[in-house]
């Protein structure tokens, strides 16, 4: 899995482009998945995210994307599931304090981050992770208005 964190690393710029459109595309959506219903689109859509985005990203479904915010990859893959940045307990090698083989996920996220368009956006304070929201669609939740996400993509 670590392999794939770093392509997703080396090539973050390429994926926030393909996120950010993706991320509009389902905000058009809204009126269609209105009218079929979020309940019946969530079936779909969801295994095909927790598939897509677990490959590629390591996803962790917690509901509340950040991805396009930390340099595409998952904060919640830290084992201490810190959303704002390390925890201070990084190695010399910058790996994590509390699985010393794994690359920290801030040392691979600010790296991302430098490769990004609007890799700045890694400085924005992220608010906890609502475990209400743990498994459920979070590009339904950006298409429906409910993530930061899609007041961030109207803003850029």
């Amino acid at each position: 899995m670590y392999a794939m964190r770093r392509w997703t690393v080396r090539n973050s710029r390429n994926l926030e482009r393909i996120y950010r459109q993706f991320e509009r595309y389902l905000i058009r959506c809204h009126p269609f998945f209105t009218r079929i219903g979020y309940d019946r689109v969530e079936v779909v859509v969801r295994p095909l995210e927790r598939w897509i985005k677990g490959r590629l990203f390591d996803c962790q479904m917690c509901g509340e994307c950040v991805l396009s915010s930390t340099g595409m990859v998952c904060p919640m893959n830290c084992p201490k599931q810190l959303r704002n940045g390390p925890c201070g307990g990084v190695r010399q090698d910058g790996c994590c304090e509390v699985l010393p083989d794994m690359p920290c996920v801030w040392v691979e996220a600010e790296r991302g981050s430098r490769n990004m368009r609007y890799g700045a956006t890694i400085q924005w304070v992220q608010p906890p992770v609502d475990n209400r929201f743990k498994g459920v669609s979070s590009f339904l939740r950006v298409a429906r208005g409910e993530h930061r996400a899609a007041a961030e993509i109207a803003d850029l």
